[in-house]
């Protein structure tokens, strides 16, 4: 039934622009033209340790990586505070994390132990993993992001988005990732989600409303791929980028004595890793194949603006 006093031919037109809203790209609605390749270049787990934070500091003021974001409850998170203080242009959003997953280099939560006993272990840590049968109490992690957020702030960081160490509050069900929601629509922050992720974990797209940011497709390198391929997979990747907005999540850090004891129980995402990683995207060779592709970074700080301003 059409409301007294709107015109049919009104009625339809209002009708059509809200569906060809809805069925607009990601892209599109930033305005950019449909075909558009972008690509946000994002750098995981600084504040982890110095050579983490070192050399992604590095890349993001040569350009090549353009976002990354921050471990509150780490031992070098200070740094980047410091430096978010500093660089306040910088796109840093938060590394929300809830697990601790070295050997001998621990962090725990920034609340009170006391206040979140199922995200710790016998020496106030958080857990190395999460098991299959372990329970992790939704309301306690609610306490853990809220603590994680304050202290952020209140050491003068303005994170552009929220995301998640080891897809944590991601790929564990439902409760969690609405609990991450929650808060992120509290502070009127996007999360790094992406279209690559519904058919596995379907309560995504049924959790997120219409006005949350939604990247199109993600990138990492797997730990399968020998050194020596290291810069052929990204370059294939970059090659094959289709139109949209993507995700490189990458592990930049220097191969010091510091990043080697950090890490030295695996390889996967260690020191040598996180050295390739910085040298490929800080290499001629990447700027030159962006150009090629005629691809245009972009970062949290534009996607998220449309929120900001609700």
């Amino acid at each position: 039934m059409i409301p007294p006093g709107i015109p049919r031919a009104l009625l339809l037109c209002l009708q059509l622009s809200a569906v060809l809203a809805s069925a607009q790209t990601l892209a599109e609605r930033l305005g950019y033209p449909p075909g558009t390749k972008l690509l946000i270049v994002h750098a995981d787990d600084l504040g982890e340790t110095h050579a983490v934070n070192a050399a992604a500091i590095k890349a993001m003021e040569a350009g090549t990586i353009n976002s990354a974001s921050l471990m509150v409850p780490c031992p070098w998170f200070p740094e980047m505070a410091d430096y978010a203080k500093s660089h306040p242009d910088a796109d840093l959003g938060l590394h929300l994390t809830l697990t601790s997953e070295r050997i001998y280099y621990r962090w725990g939560p920034v609340a009170p132990a006391d206040k979140v006993p199922s995200l710790v272990d016998e020496n106030g840590y958080f857990h190395h993993d999460w098991e299959d049968s372990q329970h992790v109490d939704a309301t306690e992690v609610e306490i853990e992001l809220r603590a994680q957020i304050k202290r952020a702030l209140a050491m003068g960081v303005r994170p552009t988005h929220l995301d998640s160490h080891q897809y944590r509050l991601i790929m564990n069900g439902k409760e969690l990732f609405e609990v991450m929601l929650r808060v992120a629509h509290e502070y009127k922050l996007p999360v790094f989600v992406t279209r690559d992720w519904f058919a596995e974990h379907p309560y995504l797209q049924a959790s997120l409303g219409s006005s949350d940011i939604v990247l199109d497709h993600t990138v990492t390198i797997e730990p399968d791929v020998p050194p020596e391929k290291w810069a052929e997979f990204y370059l294939n990747a970059l090659r094959n980028l289709q139109p949209g907005v993507t995700e490189f999540v990458i592990h930049p850090g220097f191969d010091d004595e510091e990043l080697r004891a950090a890490t030295r129980e695996r390889a996967t995402w260690g020191s040598a890793w996180r050295q390739r990683d910085y040298d490929f995207f800080s290499s001629d060779q990447f700027r030159e194949i962006l150009a090629q592709q005629h691809i245009k970074l972009i970062t949290w700080r534009e996607l998220g603006r449309p929120i900001a301003r609700k």
